[in-house]
């Protein structure tokens, strides 16, 4: 099944690597997005399959914008994914009671830890 996915980033470069490294393997990159209105458009537009979303959004919080995500767009509940540098320990907790399905580390972003955490539903 072809994953349609959304990824959101503070980081140009951060969105050039990710989209290389995600745009196979059953998964289409069909847009990015650098703030939470432009997530929230793109959102409206391309209707995703999934949404990445790093958790520190340069002044905007990531968690936010997955609860608005998820609110705006039911159909994407179970299928935002946090994303960040920061070890998994460190924020477990406020991906546990987020609107997230889940947290990918940046570094072990691939097709497959996207698709198998979107599947399994967290």
């Amino acid at each position: 099944m072809l994953l349609r996915c959304l990824i959101v980033d503070d980081s140009e470069r951060f969105l050039e690597v990710a989209r290389s490294s995600l745009d196979h393997d059953g998964i289409e990159v069909v847009g990015t997005a650098t703030t939470s209105a432009a997530a929230l458009e793109q959102t409206g537009k391309l209707r995703p399959d999934v949404v990445l979303v790093d958790l520190g959004l340069g002044s905007e919080n990531g968690l936010d914008l997955a609860r608005k995500l998820v609110e705006d767009y039911p159909y994407l509940e179970s299928r935002v994914v946090i994303v960040s540098t920061q070890p998994e320990e460190d924020v477990s907790d406020l991906i546990r009671a987020s609107a997230a399905v889940g947290f990918i580390s940046k570094r072990a972003l691939s097709p497959t830890t996207v698709r198998r955490l979107v599947e399994s539903g967290g």
